[in-house]
Parts: C-alpha cells; structure tokens; sequence
C-alpha cells in the first residue's frame, strides 16, 4: 500500500523535483500539498504549489493548502530565481478559497490517524501553528521528516545557521520538542546531493511534460549557485525528504537530542546536538549522517524517466 504523506514547501527548484517525485512514485501518495512562506513570500508561495500542480497535472490531485501570511528577514530569491521556479512566470488558475496549510494539515492528519508522514521542506513555522491549534497531531502523524538544521556543515543562512531553521528559531525548536518521531535530514547530508549542469540540463531521458517543466527552471539554479556558492551544479535537498519513506536503507541515523539556539547574535538558528552517552536527556530525533547518494540519484532517474 502506499504511504500517504503531506508535503509543507516553500516551492523552489529543488522542492519542484520533491513534488514532482512524490507525485510519480507509485509508492507514495500525495494527499495533501501545503505551501508555506521561506524561499518565497507566503503569497508567491501558494501560487507556487498551484503552478507546479498544475504543470504536472497528476491523475489526481492533492489537496492544497494556502501558505499562513508569515514574513521572514531572508528569502532564497537569488538561488531559485524571482517567484522561485527559475525566475520564469507561468500560468496559473489559483482556488479562489483554499484552506489555510495548517487547518489542511491538521484535518488530513485527523482523517487518517497514525497513516501520514509530513515532510517539511520549507521553514518550520507552519507546523509549529499546526501544535497551536491542535497539539494532539504529535501524536496522532506516522512521523515527521524535517528537512533543516547542520550538524558538522557550515550554515547556509548564517556561519553556523542553516536557512529553514534561521527563518524561525523558535517554530523549528517547538517541532523538535514536540514528541513526534522525527527523522532529521541536515545539510551534512542534504548538501551530498549535488547535480552537474549537464546532469541536471539533461535528468532524465524523457520528454514528460514533469521533465520538461524542471528542464525550464534549472538553468537559474545553477547560474545562483555559482554565484552563491561557488560551485557547479545545484543541491536537490528536498528530495531528500523523500527517501526516510521510499529508501530508508539509503541513509544511516542515529538517535540524538536536539535543539535550536533562539537568541545568539551570532548563533540564531544554530542546531545544537547532544550526544553524550548517559548523560544528556533521552534522544528526540533520529538525526540522519550519511545517504547512499548512487542509490538516490538512481531513484530520481528511475522515477522521473518512467513512462
């Protein structure tokens, strides 16, 4: 049976391919879609989640949700492009009406108790508003997969920051401590998925209208990672949200206590680990430290370049 899942992203390119994926994968069903503000505005965010819906066009549809009017004091704009599918404008008929992301969450959590994994791939603060209206959802999701957060990697937002987390210290610290089994996936291992130009130009091998849509937006991914970052190619870290569900085998964890530095003026943002045997509180997350990145990327090709 697939797993039911709901994706919280804030659309970039890399969360296109995530979507993208789940959509496609027969093993995972896509019940519900729900945007949330970070790489973009909360506003371009929901129309971001409706446009990618829309160019896939699966046979059918999540339920979407409306990004909560949150603002934060950094965006991803330069790496994913303005708007935040590679800087290109396509066409969108947005739902007049839609739910807000955390009413969506919390009804579809309720409606399948114990059966739905929610995989954040954007900024933590939808789901910590989620808690606020109902904290029995903690205990209620198969789990949480929480793409955020650096262990031994230098921050992407600050020196020791990663973005997710610096958006909303206090968001990604209420998630972390809320109960929930937690797989957390951290830039040490998001930062393993790393795609050549000419991968990327060319993954996969099919002329679907999902490959040409992600064809279209990488092009402003590579040029803002040159740029950003000094590198070439572009992380597809979000769909490593994917693989706790579709590949555990793929990546290693180990059971960690985890938390969120809140205040630092030069540490807002920052992960602390606790890995002391015996000493410290028991553990909250199962913290990912390797991926079998060749089993990965032979899931993406499989995935994308089915008929």
């Amino acid at each position: 049976m697939a797993r039911k899942l709901i994706i919280v992203t804030d659309p970039g390119i890399d969360g296109a391919f995530a979507v993208a994926l789940a959509l496609r994968d027969p093993e995972l069903d896509l019940i519900g879609l729900a945007a949330t503000a970070g790489n973009v505005s909360a506003e371009q965010a929901t129309r971001n989640v409706h446009i990618l819906i829309e160019q896939f066009d699966p046979p059918r549809w999540p339920r979407l949700g409306a990004a909560l009017p949150l603002e934060f004091d950094i965006d991803a704009v330069k790496l994913h492009g303005s708007g935040g599918l590679g800087g290109l404008d396509f066409p969108c008929a947005q739902l007049h009406h839609p739910h807000p992301s955390d009413k969506l969450i919390s009804d579809l959590v309720h409606l399948y108790p114990n059966e739905v994994a929610v995989v954040l791939m954007g900024p933590l603060s939808t789901f910590a508003r989620v808690l606020d209206r109902d904290a029995e959802v903690a205990t209620l999701v198969e789990r949480l997969i929480v793409v955020g957060g650096s262990w031994h990697e230098p921050g992407d937002a600050s020196a020791v920051a990663e973005f997710h987390f610096f958006c909303d210290p206090p968001a990604a610290r209420q998630v972390l401590r809320c109960g929930a089994p937690i797989t957390l996936l951290p830039l040490d291992v998001t930062r393993k998925l790393l795609f050549a130009p000419t991968e990327l130009l060319s993954l996969p091998d099919s002329e679907s209208p999902t490959t040409h849509f992600l064809r279209q937006i990488v092009p402003q991914g590579i040029t803002g990672a040159a740029s950003l970052y000094g590198i070439e190619g572009f992380y597809l870290q979000d769909v490593l949200g994917l693989i706790p569900l579709v590949m555990p085998h793929a990546l290693t964890t180990r059971p960690v206590v985890a938390d969120v530095e809140l205040r630092g003026e030069l540490t807002r943002g920052m992960s602390v680990f606790d890995v002391r045997w015996g000493v410290s509180a028991k553990p909250n997350v199962e913290l990912a430290t390797s991926v079998d990145v060749v089993a990965v990327r032979q899931y993406i090709q499989r995935i994308l370049g089915a008929d």
